[in-house]
């Protein structure tokens, strides 16, 4: 008689839950044959499934792959980098890792602690470690996978031994996924095959629990990979009409939709290409629209329908380069490709797309196939949501920037802010879907003082942040950094945010615009010139949020942050560094850049 597993008392179920799931496993395992017909290969391998990302996409992967773990009976536990440390690494027999590359090849930003220890010169030795690596990146940047890369070698160097190759994935990333996970398992039974069954009593604990309708009730239904087409309800200019950008409040409606979403994530947009560069392109190939081609996974189409919705044309990468040059036999090109020669590279790259390669060096292309197979896949653009789902029920808001500019003699584009602004009239429907995002919540007490600093549409998560806060009730201070070019014509949200602080819910709202007197002012500044209450704050308990650009602005806030702290706490520079690495520790800390 199989022994039945069952839900223990101290499990994170209601009793009327735990009733039914010990009485649906009595059924399954009652109703069992003494010999399984197909038992698992394993021994409950113990297996930490680790995982470093920055916007979600490695911790839904490591998620998917805990639970294939689980249900073929092995001991799986879900760990982000973020906090973890070497010595517990070694600890392991079995790690998969999945990792995200941020930047410029580097380590999402909660995980470069956990690498910086790695790198050490007392790091420890990995020889009882058996490890796999999947690396997500972007190879329209020159450091494709590159902290996968590094982390996998730096591993093997410690003497851990690789369950499988590292697979490196770019953004289509779903059948390099399933080829890297079918190796990993694979090896995996190998391992646990060999090794002497355990006869340990079999419990089902809450970090254990396979599928249940506790657990699939939290299942979105609309994902990256099945979005939701939602109508846009709202669309309307937040910049004056003579200002030199325009930005834009967006407002889609989610009520017949199971989207959930909390203040601090981001709304995904699946984009469609410009319809005039995609027929120009096709003019210049001599390509028939009707052309029948292969994409991988989405199977037979149209050409026109490949490169209007599903491939990216307005970026040059390094692949698509070699792509086109290895077809058409051009040294000229090829030349570019050598490592002597990145610089010039990224110069002929940059700023340009297919289009100007058509031009550039035409004739080369005969088949549509040989223009599909060289184009990476159109992906999906992230907005961080600038409403709150308590004080704006049913619907999602977006803040977005309507990128123009020229370059190359050619008026250019972004590919999702000029649909949403020229080609999307009110009330067509859009395919979105929620990218969580974890590491930028708010406090959970509610009297916690917070610190905002969002210039531009950085500004987006943080109106969020003030109506979840009023719709809480939350007593606790909050603290506004904003900037702009002119407040004349460019202060986003302007009339909600002097009403909420004429109302006292915003109780500092400090601007810069940086264009308005001769000496250009920026958010840092305002900091600076409030240096003493700053730090106060900080000391009374305040949580810090950043968003906005990686590149300059949330480098030179996070430089102020640490001068801030030196002056007025009188800290040598290393104890500064130590305060605001604690008040990453502490949650206190949050960085949405991008």
């Amino acid at each position: 008689m199989p022994m039945i597993p069952y839900i223990p008392d101290n499990a994170p179920f209601t009793p009327e839950q735990r009733s039914w799931l010990n009485g649906f496993l009595a059924g399954l395992f009652s109703a069992a044959p003494a010999t399984p017909v197909s038992a698992p290969p394993t021994t409950s391998l113990k297996i930490a499934v680790l995982y470093a990302s920055q916007s979600g996409t490695a911790e839904g992967l490591a998620r998917k792959v805990t639970k294939t773990l689980k249900a073929k009976g092995y001991i799986a536990s879900l760990i982000s980098l973020e906090g973890y440390t070497p010595a517990a690494l070694a600890a392991e027999r079995y790690a998969v890792i999945i990792a995200s590359t941020y930047g410029e090849g580097e380590a999402p930003e909660a995980v470069r602690p956990f690498y910086e220890q790695l790198c050490l010169e007392h790091f420890p030795r990995y020889g009882d470690l058996s490890y796999g690596v999947l690396a997500l990146g972007d190879s329209s940047y020159e450091q494709f996978c590159k902290f996968g890369v590094d982390l996998d070698q730096k591993l093997a160097a410690l003497g851990g031994v690789r369950l499988g190759e590292r697979v490196d994935c770019d953004l289509d990333l779903d059948e390099p996924f399933a080829r890297w996970q079918s190796t990993l398992l694979t090896r995996l039974d190998e391992i646990a095959t060999a090794r002497p069954a355990s006869n340990a009593p079999t419990t089902i604990s809450s970090s254990s629990t396979p599928s249940s309708p506790v657990a699939s009730a939290n299942t979105p239904m609309h994902t990256r990979a099945n979005p939701y087409r939602a109508p846009l309800v709202d669309k309307r200019p937040l910049t004056h009409e003579v200002s030199s950008k325009l930005t834009l409040h967006m407002a889609f409606s989610i009520d017949d939709s199971a989207l959930k979403y909390e203040a601090g994530d981001a709304c995904g947009i699946i984009p469609q290409n410009d319809l005039r560069l995609v027929e120009e392109i096709l003019h210049t190939l001599n390509f028939d629209p009707q052309a029948p081609v292969q994409l991988p996974h989405a199977g037979a189409t149209t050409l026109i329908d490949a490169l209007l919705n599903h491939l990216q044309i307005t970026r040059l990468t390094r692949k698509m380069i070699d792509a086109y040059a290895t077809i058409g036999k051009c040294h000229a090109l090829s030349s570019l490709l050598i490592p002597e020669q990145q610089s010039h590279l990224e110069k002929y790259t940059y700023d340009r797309g297919l289009i100007d390669l058509l031009h550039g060096y035409p004739g080369i292309l005969l088949d549509p196939a040989d223009l599909v197979a060289m184009l990476p896949k159109l992906a999906p653009r992230l907005y961080s949501i600038s409403s709150s789902p308590l004080a704006h029920a049913g619907e999602i808001h977006t803040t977005v920037a309507v990128v123009r500019y020229r370059s190359h003699n050619r008026d250019r584009g972004g590919v999702c802010s000029t649909l949403l602004a020229e080609r999307v009239p009110t009330g067509e429907r859009l395919p979105i879907y929620i990218q969580p995002n974890k590491k930028f919540r708010l406090p959970q007490q509610t009297d916690a003082p917070i610190i905002m600093i969002g210039p531009g549409t950085g500004i987006a998560p943080f109106r969020a942040f003030l109506h979840e806060r009023r719709a809480l009730g939350s007593t606790g201070r909050n603290w506004l950094f904003f900037g702009e070019r002119s407040a004349s014509t460019d202060f986003l949200y302007r009339e909600e945010l002097t009403a909420m602080q004429a109302d006292g819910h915003l109780t500092r709202l400090d601007l810069a615009f940086s264009r308005d007197q001769d000496r250009k002012i920026y958010v840092q500044d305002r900091m600076l010139e409030q240096a003493a209450t700053f730090y106060a704050w900080l000391e009374e308990g305040a949580s810090v949020y950043v968003c906005g650009d990686a590149s300059r602005m949330a480098k030179d806030v996070d430089a102020m942050l640490l001068t801030i702290v030196e002056q007025q706490a009188h800290l040598p520079r290393e104890s500064a560094i130590a305060y605001v690495q604690q008040l990453k520790d502490q949650h206190r800390y949050h960085r949405d850049v991008y």
